[in-house]
């Protein structure tokens, strides 16, 4: 009899902490959501962050509050939300750099940038362009690489550390065997001066920060890395067009939240995000900052984090960049 009670006491348990569990799903989100921003305000990932805590907020009707997190890469607050409460609460806004990059480039992670996420919904996507100086007489690729190889370690290219710009650029210097002085940043508000001031003469950088620098002339672009020619730089060619077939087109942007956040909240989050991409005045939105709205099921967003990981984790081993 006694042991009879007992699981009848613990289905009874069961059963209200299912039915608790089925409740608060169904109400959430019933206070306020915090989105982590795990880079420094003002950035690609800080604006994309923005918008999507516009969508969210406005489609669910509750406050989205944005954290900025910054430090080692993103790392910081892509770990802070991988070990948050997997209750739809706190939400993190990833890509390509926190989640395909930091496993090949950083040797003692705590937690796992793709493992310990549930994907929510894809944002936009970013591409670069491979910009020079223009004190530096190239006017092509090509040029720009023979001009390299003339004077070996006498320029130098800079990046923010450990993110997709940074990648890039050493890649790019084992593809053409050339040799540049690596100078690294820890944000692109200390990048962007030094680097139309001509201490830095070289980097790839993102369309929705330095297309203005180079439609005003302060930056010379040599080719995007996106598949096409971008609207606003026709004459400008793709890595692809200059030869190199494997360069990455685009870096992208995801909201994520700790991995088992309940389905339902999932959905909730992914229907309000997916619709409100859809809005032309979001999609205008994103337009004007050089970014292109990217909608995707949830089924197809694991799949393509684990691909892009893999993508990156081959470039990161072939520039042989480590990290503490």
């Amino acid at each position: 009899m006694f042991t009879r009670r007992c699981v009848l006491s613990a289905s009874v348990l069961a059963l209200g902490l299912n039915r608790a569990g089925f409740a608060q799903e169904q109400s959430y989100p019933d206070r306020p959501i915090k989105l982590v921003v795990p880079f420094p305000a003002g950035g690609p990932t800080d604006i994309m962050g923005r918008i999507a805590g516009q969508l969210v907020s406005s489609a669910l009707g509750q406050n989205v509050v944005v954290e900025n997190r910054p430090g080692a890469g993103g790392t910081i607050g892509s770990q802070d939300v991988a070990r948050a409460n997997a209750d739809g609460y706190t939400l993190l806004l990833g890509g390509t750099n926190t989640n395909a990059i930091n496993a090949a480039i950083y040797k003692n992670l705590n937690y796992d940038p793709v493992g310990d996420f549930t994907p929510v919904a894809s944002i936009a996507v970013d591409s670069s362009a491979l910009v020079i100086s223009p004190s530096i007489p190239a006017k092509t690729v090509q040029e720009f690489v023979s001009y390299l190889k003339d004077k070996p370690g006498k320029l130098t290219c800079g990046a923010v550390l450990g993110i997709a710009p940074h990648v890039m650029v050493e890649y790019f210097k084992v593809v053409t065997g050339t040799n540049m002085v690596f100078v690294p940043y820890k944000g692109g508000p200390a990048l962007i001066p030094d680097l139309l001031g001509g201490q830095i003469q070289m980097t790839f950088g993102a369309k929705s920060l330095f297309l203005p620098y180079i439609q005003s002339g302060k930056l010379r672009p040599l080719a995007v890395t996106s598949d096409a020619r971008w609207p606003e730089l026709p004459d400008v060619p793709t890595m692809n067009q200059c030869g190199f077939a494997n360069f990455p087109a685009y870096q992208w942007f995801m909201v994520l939240a700790p991995a088992r956040t309940p389905a339902a909240v999932i959905d909730k989050l992914n229907v309000a995000i997916n619709d409100g991409l859809k809005s032309p005045d979001v999609q205008t939105q994103l337009a004007k900052l050089g970014t292109e709205p990217r909608i995707r099921s949830q089924q197809d967003l694991a799949k393509f984090m684990a691909e892009e990981a893999q993508q990156w984790a081959k470039m990161v081993s072939s520039a042989d960049i480590k990290l503490d």
